[in-house]
């Protein structure tokens, strides 16, 4: 410590951080001289904590105390923060006895001092306070007083490690050159023998070059994105100026459920999915749910109604007791031991109970569907003898007959259901019914309601949040002579219902299998829209995640080659493709407008950007009325594209600023204060229920732009990636988010059968995007260039199937007529074949590797590309040319159905066998190769001068399409082998016709040879 006669009383400290190392003060005292008997001099500059760096900074040591008169006028000098009284040790105890060093472990150990970032301070045991004069050091030190706090980013890109992309980028180039030379070679070296198998080889390998292109080349750039939860809690719910109360400043959610049909997708799913969903980690003031039961069925909402009263014990135990996940069925069927990490004493007891409590809710939701047509056909019958008596009131001296009566559908209050009625009647049908809106859980209050020990008779609820969030059940209008657009046009009316009632800036929409498994999965989100530069971004889509499904993923449900593969290397470019459900929306993307900055990718492949103005216009082909600002016009043009409801118009500017991100820091563009969201919402009245309503009616849409640039988009059966398309095709981005917890799960077909018709559906939705103005070539210039040539690959890989079928009958025919693709087995070729099948090899090696999808993930996924290629793929393009060119519509249905032996087998769908037609062509495709296999084999063996080399290249490739198929033959055989009788049949027609058809085209030579004699 510095010289003196005493030692100091009280000091602060600051970097250097140690008593015999002080910094010094330049006031009016004398400079004071270090234990060496050194001075510093008056010219020195001052630590760089000044006044300029922060309000809050530690003031310098004080003088002598006792030497001079300059050392007590320094007593108080320059006090930036309270001077800390600490009781001073005797400099002889703070000396090592050794070396006569300073001590600084006994001097910490003495004045309870600390070290922290930079800086020594004491703890706070006692306040800190100047008695003298009370003033600025009138509480105590913190750590977070003597540091500022940095800005913090609540997102960042996570690159690919270069140990692994390199390579994976050389290897596409390398590859891509070798087919290059490779497809030179085969034009330039036809099969004069069989120019017919020449030619239809070398279309299809130029088809399949291009086709991998297309799904190669989007992959360049895969990127991992990891958040930071604690900085987006500590900006938007931690106490600030801003937020004196720390209630959460983050913006509203909306989360949509859409449902259909309750006998085909069961209540209690629908119902556990808004279990989990209210009960997910977001502030409860600020979520708002939604279900649109596009069926206007009773079943369904009184299956709402009886989970709302479920929630109210379940959300609650979910908060105590941090489960996870909140869906119901899926909690208490968990493997495992369920008190793992549980620190609450009572957590058996209350866990024990609200198992008891769900088991009796799936009983009440189960037997709802009898209680509601017993109900109807009771009160049906006391209205019949109501109107018995009242006519033989009315006329009694003539016999009265029957007196007609609707047979209504009752709800349990004694009213007529205003939707669909269990036998239909005009107004009561399912497509012919008026508007339902009603609000089941009412908007909580704003702060926080803590429960108590008398609250539930059951379960002690003390300190825990009891409140849940809003909840409303609406039921859109449908009338005859209307176009409804089914899930889209639900979606559609959802956001506008929503608009009116609680206009939460973001949407997220689930279908009704789907749950929430991760309930921070909502917050992770956040960090990405409520980012710098978040305002650009359109949605954040979640990957798809299954349950059921068999260990060993047959059918590929999983698809995780594309979840894990293909959507992370989009996240690298413009952002994933939007998939129809587990997706969180800005609102007022959805609206329709542009972003507020975007670029254009002008040059021939993109390469020069060009930063635009929102809104300014600029032409490019099919572009011109997709990038027409929205808001050229607002007074005149609002209702003409989004309707005439005055109050939903309002909500737009309301929802647009809601959703920017913070302004706290310089580089944040088009943010918002803090504290701006802080305010509670009005309770909801009548007249704003009234014109929820309103906005759903089935005449609301008449005239206006939503369908077709506003909200999901029609005209197609997967609306959803056209909807993602046009989005991208303004402007904006979009994010993948990949959480260590699944965020989402939900179910997938496992049976054959309706794992392919579910591909049909999309194969038909990408086809009718080929032939839309959706197509990518038509895209405008803000479209990324490799984000275009995704978009292209989803309108043409249907088509691929066309060049599938025929090269994998290529073996057979090869077979059948002794020739082959190439003259011979040319060691050009062959050293080509190994070069392009050892970097598809490397390729996938690499994939799997930044991916972090499995080796039989991928294998499974190529299996069932052929299944589905050669059979649902095919009829896709069938479908919609017929649609296209001749306006005729064709379904696939189902004929036959093989029921399940085992009901206690979870994976018995698994072995159901349900023909549809779909299953010819890949029967075709599999019974030509055996008999080929079976007639080249032959041939050979008994041919005079036997030609192995044509056997071994046809064989080998019939081999390797047979192993593609190896799941289908699985699947048709069902749980032990046994193969339908119909399989056969068209087996055996299949061969016969093959047979005949070759031996009309190739009949067999007359003449026989004995002993070298022809006869």
């Amino acid at each position: 410590m510095s010289g003196g006669a005493s030692n100091y009383a009280n000091y602060t400290v600051l970097m250097p951080p140690t008593p015999d190392n002080q910094p010094y003060s330049g006031g009016g005292g004398a400079p004071s001289s270090t234990s060496t008997g050194g001075t510093k001099p008056d010219d020195l500059p001052l630590p760089p904590y000044g006044p300029s760096a922060s309000s809050k900074l530690v003031n310098r040591r004080v003088g002598d105390g006792g030497n001079d008169g300059a050392g007590a006028a320094n007593g108080k000098m320059d006090r930036r923060l309270s001077t800390a009284r600490v009781p001073a040790p005797s400099k002889s105890l703070l000396v090592r006895s050794q070396t006569g060093d300073f001590d600084h472990n006994r001097w910490l150990f003495e004045t309870k001092g600390t070290y922290g970032i930079g800086n020594a301070y004491w703890p706070q045991d006692n306040a800190y306070a100047d008695d003298d004069d009370g003033g600025a050091g009138s509480g105590p030190v913190k750590m977070e007083d003597l540091v500022d706090k940095p800005w913090k980013p609540l997102s960042r890109k996570v690159p690919i490690p270069p140990g692994i992309l390199s390579p994976y980028r050389l290897l596409v180039l390398v590859r891509f050159i070798s087919l290059f030379l490779f497809l030179i070679w085969r034009a330039t070296n036809p099969n004069l023998d069989a120019m017919w198998l020449w030619g239809i080889s070398i279309v299809c390998e130029f088809w399949f070059a291009f086709s991998w292109l297309l799904d190669q080349m989007p992959k360049l750039n895969p990127i991992n994105r990891a958040v930071d939860l604690a900085a987006l809690r500590e900006k938007f719910e931690s106490v600030t100026p801003s937020n004196p109360t720390g209630r959460s400043d983050l913006p509203g959610l909306d989360v949509f459920i859409s449902t259909a049909d309750p006998y085909k997708e069961p209540p209690l799913t629908t119902a556990n999915s808004l279990l989990s969903i209210l009960g997910t980690e977001y502030p409860v003031e600020k979520l708002f749910v939604y279900i649109s039961d596009d069926g206007g069925a009773l079943l369904t909402f009184e299956a709402m109604a009886e989970a709302c009263e479920f929630a109210k014990v379940w959300v609650p135990f979910c908060r105590k007791h941090a489960i996870e996940p909140r869906n119901p069925d899926s909690y208490f069927n968990q493997k495992g031991d369920p008190t793992k990490g549980k620190k609450r004493p009572d957590f058996v007891k209350d866990r024990r109970w609200i198992k008891r409590e769900y088991d009796e809710f799936k009983v009440r939701i189960n037997g709802l569907a009898d209680l509601i047509r017993r109900r109807a056909n009771a009160m049906n019958a006391h209205e019949r003898k109501h109107a018995r008596d009242k006519a033989a009131a009315a006329s009694s001296d003539a016999p009265t007959a029957d007196v007609p009566t609707v047979k209504a559908t009752w709800m349990a209050d004694g009213t007529h259901w205003p939707g669909t009625w269990l036998d239909s009647a005009p107004d009561h049908a399912k497509g012919d019914h008026a508007s339902i809106v009603q609000v089941m859980i009412k908007n909580p209050h704003y702060d926080v309601v803590l429960g108590d020990a008398g609250s539930q008779p059951y379960l002690d609820f003390t300190g825990v949040d009891v409140r849940v969030p809003m909840f409303v059940y609406l039921s859109r209008e449908k009338r005859p002579g209307y176009d409804h657009n089914k899930k889209a046009g639900a979606m559609n009316a959802m956001v506008r219902a929503s608009a009116i009632l609680s206009n939460g800036p973001f949407m997220l929409n689930f279908d009704c299998d789907h749950y929430i498994y991760n309930c921070t999965a909502i917050r992770e989100a956040m960090c990405y829209m409520l980012d710098r530069g978040g305002d650009r971004i359109c949605y954040i889509q979640f990957p798809q995640r299954f349950e059921g499904i068999d260990p060993s993923d047959r059918y590929a449900n999983h698809n995780t080659v594309f979840f894990d593969g293909n959507m992370r290397a989009l996240d690298g470019l413009q952002g994933p493709m939007y998939v129809g459900t587990g997706c969180l929306f800005r609102r007022y993307a959805v609206y329709g407008f542009n972003p507020p900055r975007t670029n254009e990718y002008r040059g021939l492949y993109g390469q020069v950007k060009v930063p635009i103005h929102p809104h300014v216009h600029a032409p490019g082909p099919g572009a011109a009325e997709e990038l027409r600002p929205l808001s050229e016009h607002p007074d005149h043009e609002a209702p003409q594209r989004f309707g005439k409801s005055k109050m939903f118009i309002e909500t737009i500017a309301v929802a647009e600023y809601q959703g920017r991100p913070l302004q706290d820091h310089p580089s944040v563009l088009n943010g918002r204060p803090p504290g701006a969201l802080l305010m509670p919402r009005p309770p909801l009245d009548a007249a704003t229920v009234a014109e929820s309503v309103a906005v759903i009616s089935c005449w609301y849409e008449d005239g206006t732009e939503w369908g077709q640039r506003v909200g999901w988009i029609y005209g197609s059966v997967t609306e959803d990636v056209v909807t993602g398309y046009r989005m991208h095709n303004r402007g904006w981005r979009s994010v993948y988010c990949i959480t260590r917890r699944d965020a989402f799960r939900g179910t997938a077909p496992i049976n054959l059968t309706d794992r392919l018709h579910q591909v049909l559906r999309w194969a038909t939705g990408s086809v009718e995007i080929f032939f839309s103005k959706n197509n990518a070539l038509l895209a405008s210039r803000r479209l990324k260039f490799l984000q275009r040539l995704s978009y292209l690959n989803v309108g043409i890989y249907p088509f691929t199937s066309l060049f599938l079928i025929m090269y994998c009958l290529l073996p057979a025919l090869s077979l059948f007529s002794g020739q082959f693709i190439v003259a011979t087995l040319d060691p050009t070729f062959l050293c080509y074949l190994l070069l392009i099948t050892i970097t598809l090899m490397l390729l996938c090696l690499l994939e799997v590797k930044w991916s972090g999808i499995g080796l039989e993930e991928w294998w499974r996924n190529e299996q069932f590309w052929v299944i589905g290629g050669t059979s649902a793929h095919l009829a896709a393009v069938l479908q919609g040319l017929l649609k296209v060119i001749a306006g005729i519509e064709i379904s696939f249905t189902l004929t036959a159905k093989a029921a399940a032996e085992d009901d206690d087998d979870p994976f018995a769908e698994l072995y159901l066998v349900k023909w549809t037609s779909l299953f010819i062509p890949p029967l075709a495709v599999m019974g030509i190769n055996i008999i080929a296999l079976v007639v080249g084999v032959s041939r050979t063996v008994y041919a005079e001068i036997p030609q192995y080399s044509k056997l071994l290249g046809g064989g080998f490739f019939s081999f390797w399409v047979l192993a593609h198929y190896y799941p289908f033959a699985k699947g048709l055989m069902g749980r032990r082998g046994r193969t339908p009788t119909l399989v056969y049949v068209w087996a055996g027609l299949i061969s016969i016709t093959v047979s005949l058809l070759w031996i009309t085209i190739s009949p067999p030579d007359d003449r026989i040879t004995q002993g070298g004699i022809e006869v």
